[in-house]
């Protein structure tokens, strides 16, 4: 099949001709990256096999969407195509969709001569980086060996040999570079990154749990500074060996939501925090660690829950679309009030402060976004 044609289409539909990513990804072969992967199916993720349909996977692989290749320790290469994984299992490895690839690096300002080190994943994005500024120049890691064997296979069948390592990225580096560009999520920075960085180099990575855009510049000192972008990517967090550990931290806090506890009308419509990025990322930087559910009910009526491993919780629920929730809430802090107080610095000041935040980073990596009075440290 004419693969180019098909990402050239890619590349017109989401990057100007001019800019310095439409050619790399206009003549790079995804479909050689992702020749496996996981596709969401009515019980849980099954496993596709490209070149077993063609046609479904160069549709898959030349549209602008994040393609998962590794849930649990299940990479899809591994497994036989038509393998069904329940829902509930996290996905470990994935080939970010083009688009935000080209956004990371844009924030990066990746110049001609800068040595960059990126995360490996399937290697397409590492592709992407060598086609930009020649892999000679192009570092990529990844904690796990089979994804970098693969991807340094994969790297080479299309000409392109970069350097690679196993390494795990909250870890010492394994070079000295002018940008780091990670597209897994950290909290808080690494101080081995700045180590890693040449002074005035630039780092762009995401904050675990907030799908905040973090870029920042070495400072003399051996800090950094930078901003919050306005730009929103959710990658996965980082992890240090085979899996993430499945079970929830609130594990035990979800039974007691469901009790009657501390009862309130809530001022504000019902809020699902995920629903909106900027109150998730400041209520994660404020109180980091709440997980969320939600479950919608007959009659447009819905139900949130909040818990937290500290064993605080709260359960709003409506009965109607409009209706003012009823709020229960329980533990050590009252986890709906921290929400509401979100919501009222929203409609005071319009805004929530995440957007356009100052970064100060310390050498030893302490982070600290802050814009006007509000300020959070990582």
């Amino acid at each position: 099949m004419d693969w180019e044609n098909h990402a050239r289409r890619l590349a017109d539909g989401h990057l100007r001709p001019e800019s310095p990513w439409w050619k790399p990804v206009a003549s790079t072969p995804r479909h050689l990256f992702v020749p496996n992967w996981w596709e969401r199916d009515t019980n849980g993720r099954v496993a596709r096999n490209g070149p077993d349909d063609p046609d479904a996977w160069f549709r898959a692989a030349y549209r602008n969407q994040t393609l998962v290749t590794r849930i649990g320790t299940n990479h899809a290469d591994r497994v036989e195509p038509g393998t069904v994984v329940p829902y509930g299992r996290w996905p470990t490895s994935s080939s970010t969709l083009p688009s935000l690839m080209a956004t990371m690096y844009r924030h990066a300002m990746l110049a001609d001569g800068s040595r960059t080190l990126v995360t490996t994943g399937t290697g397409y994005g590492t592709a992407l980086a060598c086609r930009r500024l020649g892999d000679q120049l192009v570092t990529s890691v990844d904690v796990d060996p089979y994804l970098v064997e693969v991807a340094t296979d994969r790297l080479a069948g299309i000409g392109l040999h970069p350097r690679t390592a196993v390494c795990d990225i909250t870890q010492t580096l394994p070079a000295d570079v002018d940008r780091i560009v990670s597209s897994v999520s950290v909290r808080p920075v690494p101080a081995s990154w700045l180590t890693a960085l040449r002074p005035g180099g630039r780092l762009v990575t995401t904050i675990t749990g907030t799908a905040m855009i973090l870029v920042a510049d070495k400072t003399p000192d051996g800090g950094a500074r930078g901003f919050v972008a306005c730009d929103q990517a959710t990658f996965m967090r980082t992890r240090h060996g085979d899996d993430y550990d499945d079970a929830s931290p609130a594990a035990e806090v979800w039974q007691a939501a469901d009790e009657d506890g501390e009862t309130s009308v809530s001022r504000y419509p019902l809020t699902y925090v995920p629903d909106s990025w900027a109150v998730q990322a400041t209520l994660e930087l404020e109180a980091p660690g709440i997980e969320h559910r939600t479950e919608q009910h007959e009659g447009g009526g819905r139900t949130v829950w909040m818990a937290h491993p500290d064993g605080s919780w709260a359960r709003a629920s409506t009965k109607k679309p409009r209706d003012l929730p009823t709020v229960h809430q329980g533990g050590s802090r009252r986890l709906w009030d921290l929400l509401t107080d979100i919501l009222d610095r929203l409609i005071i000041g319009g805004e929530l402060p995440v957007c356009g935040a100052r970064v100060t980073i310390t050498p030893d990596g302490e982070t600290t976004l802050s814009r006007g009075r509000w300020s959070a440290t990582l």
